[in-house]
């Protein structure tokens, strides 16, 4: 085993002493691989860069894995049936423990800008919704634990609404007044992130401010639904239960329907045809990396045909010839990989190149994945040892005396 290990040894010093001395001759082989390797360890960890964006824009719409959301309609259609109704909805909370959980309503307000009366966006929600739909803010900052207990209404505006007002500074506390909940003045604690087509103004308020200021008659008209983010693992095992507790709770003449809405209900992965892509551009790049690579190697062998012969002439057994030949090739191209992850990490992991592939919309950016760096670094060697593998069979095949006449 000692001798074996030493015999491995010394071919990769050999072979990295015949890199140095043909190091001009193959650079360019290097290059080419060294790009090689950085474009597909670049395509690895970019995928998971749309990756993480893909899954955070189908958070966004739908809830983290596992949201589930209920839809409930009491048989009494007053005030007291929708108390009744989220009451229930209160006790399922607290008998699972779920921290996460809010209630969603969409409506429509009209607030007075500088210049004008226009109709927003009005999406009334409960203080959790911000981490159970990775809502993105730009400035400021989403509602607080306590925000529900002040005396004037706070809301949290998009881009387009914050721009209306000719984007005043937050710490000063600018207000708007909402003339369809009575003219009441709310504060504006956040700007939240939205893309770049969405130019119409919206504003999100607390359920809590909403239902002291919004109007009965027009409240009777409308009913939230009610989500819950819990454990993906136990979702179906609560979708179940809880839909058949509350039916209970509000009756036989009552309508509750408890859906999962994240991506996870409709999909394993929403990421998993991109990786395919990726894996087919990656291959591409790699089997390119591998024939320009076996092309320069084959006319380095051709080249070295006497200083092969004169090996051999001095002892040197087909296997060392063999393996001096493939290693050189494995040992230049490991080194090429290195550069190329290297290469890789700095490009992947520049703001710019994030912003670009997730289009500028993800909040946690994910490192440059070890995988990738392995990946390639790995997809280098082999590519070493197949392009190195067939100019070694040559080697081995030549005759000590037609080499030293070549």
């Amino acid at each position: 085993m000692g001798g074996f290990l030493a015999g491995i040894v010394g071919a990769c010093a050999e072979a990295w002493q015949e890199v140095r001395i043909h190091k001009g001759r193959v650079l360019l082989s290097l290059v080419g691989v060294a790009v090689a390797v950085c474009a597909l360890s670049g395509a690895v960890a970019m995928s998971a860069i749309a990756q993480q964006a893909t899954i955070e824009q189908a958070d966004s719409a739908g809830g983290r894995a596992a949201t589930l959301t209920m839809s409930m309609q009491s048989p009494d259609t007053t005030a007291t049936g929708r108390s009744q109704a989220t009451q229930a909805w209160f006790d399922v909370l607290d008998r699972y423990d779920i921290a996460y959980a809010t209630r969603v309503l969409w409506d429509q307000g009209r607030v007075q800008f500088p210049g004008s009366v226009q109709d927003v966006n009005l999406q009334v929600v409960d203080q959790p919704y911000a981490e159970m739909h990775r809502t993105r803010m730009d400035d400021g900052s989403w509602f607080q634990v306590g925000d529900s207990s002040r005396l004037a209404p706070v809301i949290v505006v998009n881009t387009a609404f914050w721009e209306l007002l000719g984007s005043p500074a937050l710490d000063s506390h600018p207000s708007v007044a909402i003339d369809s909940l009575g003219g009441a003045k709310a504060i504006i604690v956040g700007v939240y992130g939205t893309s770049a087509w969405d130019t119409y103004p919206s504003m999100y308020m607390l359920t809590s401010h909403f239902e002291q200021l919004v109007d009965p008659a027009r409240a009777a008209q409308s009913s939230p639904q009610y989500e819950m983010w819990v454990p993906p693992d136990l979702a179906r095992d609560l979708q179940g239960r809880i839909q058949a507790e509350l039916s209970s709770a509000l009756g036989s003449s009552g309508s509750v329907s408890v859906d999962r809405t994240d991506w996870g209900a409709q999909m394993d992965d929403p990421t998993s045809i991109l990786r395919v892509i990726t894996l087919v551009i990656g291959g591409i790049i790699l089997l390119l990396g591998a024939l320009s690579l076996l092309n320069i190697a084959l006319v380095t062998v051709r080249q070295r045909i006497r200083e092969i012969g004169i090996r051999r002439s001095f002892g040197a057994t087909s296997g060392r010839v063999f393996f001096a030949v493939m290693m050189e090739s494995v040992v230049a191209t490991f080194v090429a990989g290195i550069v190329g992850v290297i290469c890789a990490v700095l490009l992947v992991q520049s703001p710019m190149v994030s912003d670009l592939v997730s289009f500028g919309g993800i909040s946690d950016v994910p490192p440059f994945p070890v995988s990738a760096a392995v990946f390639g670094l790995v997809a280098a060697t082999l590519v070493g040892a197949l392009a190195g593998l067939i100019p070694a069979l040559i080697a081995v095949r030549v005759k000590v005396i037609d080499a030293i006449r070549y």
